[in-house]
């Protein structure tokens, strides 16, 4: 019993050495005396004990692999980019990213940069932010055509960072300030313009409507001499002694309109009491002559026909 015993152990220890279990998403290489046998996929698998070996294993899941390459611009400028790739290996071609490639990451790596080193060098500063999705394609596209000859495939490649050196960040903050304060300055310019436009529009307005309302005060005054005349040709006062009327009363109206005010400093020359009387005698002094002048005249045209 003893001695079945000893024998048993050893050979339940070989055959369960036989079974290994596969996670999901990974592929195990089988060996036989060092030649590819077969690959074990996810779940319980068997292998020939003592024969058969595991050589190494591969993930199916998508990895991802981020370099910093540093490089030139076409105007002299060293940057830092940092380039993600994400990858897998394909499924129907385990054996190829298995055996082809020593170190895979480092492949990739050289061929990133390779690629960035080709493209950003035909680039200015400024057009590697700006085409910087250009350039994580060219990766993508000339990467996946490497890389599908060993088995692996290229999913996304993305240039998530670019690193200028510090003087060349603070220069380029500086060129970004001065431009924008080009512009508030051109935008002070333009609003300072439109405010003495606009106020010099308001003050022709202004001008405008005062001028408007002097033509129909005028207007008014006229109208009102006009019916005033009339009222006095009714009363029996010839056209003469209304006139002259109407300018005595408009001057004791402005003399009581300036003493209403402590504050007037208009000063009326000739300005005594007989100074009204004055101006009426010449007033009707002045219309007589009008007068017998348009009658001279009205005669010598008479005569004339």
């Amino acid at each position: 019993m003893t001695s079945a015993i000893v024998w048993i152990i050893p050979i339940l220890f070989i055959i369960l050495s036989g079974l290994f279990v596969v996670k999901q998403q990974t592929v195990f290489i089988v060996e036989r005396f060092g030649k590819f046998k077969r690959t074990g996929h996810a779940g319980l698998n068997l292998k020939v004990p003592l024969i058969d070996k595991i050589a190494g294993k591969i993930s199916l899941k998508i990895q991802q692999l981020d370099v910093i390459v540093e490089t030139k611009t076409k105007d002299d400028v060293f940057v830092h980019l940092k380039i993600s790739v994400q990858f897998l290996v394909q499924r129907n071609h385990v054996y190829d990213a298995f055996y082809k490639l020593q170190n895979p990451h480092e492949q990739i790596t050289a061929f990133i940069f390779d690629v960035v080193r080709a493209e950003v060098p035909k680039m200015i500063l400024d057009d590697v932010f700006v085409k910087k999705e250009e350039i994580a394609l060219a990766i993508q596209r000339d990467l996946k055509e490497a890389m599908l000859n060993y088995g692996y495939d290229i999913i996304k490649a993305l240039v998530t960072d670019i690193d200028p050196d510090e003087n060349v960040k603070i220069a380029m903050n500086r060129i970004n300030a001065a431009e924008r304060e080009k512009v508030a300055a051109q935008h002070e310019g333009d609003a300072q313009r439109i405010l003495i436009v606009e106020r010099a529009k308001a003050e022709a307005e202004s001008k405008r409507l005062q001028g408007k309302g002097i033509a129909d005060q005028r207007r008014e005054i006229a109208r009102g001499l006009e019916e005033s005349m009339v009222v006095l040709n009714r009363a029996g006062i010839n056209s003469q002694e209304a006139s002259a009327l109407i300018v005595i009363t408009q001057h004791y109206d402005t003399l009581q309109s300036i003493g209403s005010t402590t504050k007037s400093n208009l000063i009326l020359l000739p300005n005594n009491p007989n100074a009204a009387s004055s101006m009426l005698n010449d007033m009707v002094t002045s219309l007589v002559a009008a007068n017998k002048i348009k009658e001279s005249d009205s005669l010598n045209e008479n005569s004339k026909q």
